[in-house]
């Protein structure tokens, strides 16, 4: 098993993957063409990646790559389609930084209400001004609403309530039950959320439903003057709509994700968004604490161990939730050589495609039972053929 590392992680990982049999190439700097090259030469059936991109060009250079892993919760970065059409699987690393980014937010939070930063930066300027900087609303009794209450909105939501801050939150799988259990007022709709909240930080996941869903209708619902939080991505937001409630609203931001960010860990950026005195912005680096590096890297390996073991691949995202197949073969036989290739065989001259299979050995090995997936279904005929088999105990076909 040959493994490509395009990029930083814990430094225990490379050797714990040699532990598991593997080949390791680590490659920090790999990206874009280089990338390609790098897939080229190695041929790793493996590649882990934390930022960095895996497009269409990479996933076709490697003929025998099988598995990408995303070191990280999104997989926005990697190409699912090209991946799917080649039977690559890509799996990520979810909740394993929920903590990290939960703490970061609640920096933000801080720094909004006390201007931590603009202190610094006086001081640093060798400038005394506690007329200024001594206001502060302060956190207790005041209203946070959740946009998106998965792993990390919930690790959020915990250390809110450090605060005594009230929490409302919107997710569309949020059921009465889980927001009774997290102690959070349920909403209907991120306007419905962020209307009477003092503060609204943002924890969806990308997606098409999502991309730009905090824009103009979920600001005008804001109260002038609260303070916004985006510690998700950058693209889940309407920049155009958030310049403007900085301007007419007096909303305060804290990012730590930004419109068209930079791919490099080091480069200009000039967004007319970070120039503007109510926005702290901190430089995408939400997940990067030692704690989150190391919980992404046992998960890397864990996922790393079961496909080496040829076990189900954890937290794989490209997988059918549905085949086409509208029936089912239920094939109880020895289980010697030969056998299912019969099967397959009958199958073919029928024409029908195999969608999914799965096939149980019972303990002894001398019997095994298959469960074939399959488009249309099988004459009287085919199943009188597999029938007959000597080596099957018995086969039915199922309408699914």
């Amino acid at each position: 098993m040959r493994i490509l590392v395009a990029d930083k992680l814990a430094p225990f990982v490379s050797g714990r993957l040699q532990d598991l049999g593997a080949i390791v190439t680590v490659d920090a700097k790999a990206d874009g063409d280089s990338l390609t090259a790098r897939i080229k030469e190695v041929d790793p059936d493996v590649v882990i990646v934390r930022s960095t991109r895996v497009d269409t060009a990479q996933v076709q250079a490697g003929g025998s790559l099988a598995l990408v892993i995303r070191a990280g919760a999104g997989v926005n970065t990697i190409d699912l389609a090209t991946c799917s059409r080649r039977g690559v699987y890509v799996a990520n690393c979810p909740g394993k930084n929920a903590v990290a980014v939960a703490e970061l937010t609640i920096g933000h939070l801080v720094n909004l209400d006390r201007r931590i930063a603009d202190n610094v930066a006086s001081l640093r300027a060798h400038t005394w001004d506690k007329k200024r900087f001594g206001v502060a609303s302060g956190l207790r009794g005041r209203t946070l609403a959740l946009l998106g209450c998965g792993q990390i909105g919930r690790e959020v939501a915990k250390r809110a309530r450090a605060f005594e801050m009230r929490l409302v939150a919107w997710d569309i799988w949020l059921s009465d039950a889980d927001a009774e259990r997290l102690g959070v007022v349920k909403a209907n709709s991120p306007e419905e959320a962020v209307r009477d909240a003092d503060v609204v930080s943002v924890h969806l996941a990308l997606a098409k439903e999502t991309r730009g869903r905090i824009g103009e209708s979920v600001f005008a619902a804001m109260k002038t003057g609260a303070y916004f939080i985006n510690t998700a991505r950058g693209e889940l937001v309407d920049a155009d709509a958030m310049q403007r409630a900085l301007a007419e609203k007096q909303i305060r931001c804290g990012l730590d994700v930004f419109p068209d960010e930079p791919s490099a860990s080091q480069a200009a950026y000039t967004h007319a968004i970070v120039d503007h005195p109510n926005v702290y912005g901190t430089h995408h680096i939400g997940a990067s604490t030692d704690e989150a590096e190391e919980a992404v890297g046992y998960e890397v390996l864990r996922i790393v161990q079961a496909y080496r073991d040829g076990l189900a691949i954890p937290n794989c995202v490209n997988l059918a939730t549905r085949t086409p197949a509208d029936h089912q073969l239920v094939i109880r036989h020895a289980d010697r050589v030969g056998v299912l290739a019969r099967v397959f065989g009958t199958l073919r001259e029928a024409n029908i495609n195999i969608e999914d299979m799965q096939n149980i050995v019972f303990s002894g090995g001398q019997a095994a039972c298959a469960r074939i997936g399959i488009v249309g279904s099988l004459s009287d005929d085919a199943l009188g053929k597999l029938d007959a088999d000597p080596d099957i105990f018995s086969v039915s076909q199922i309408g699914i």
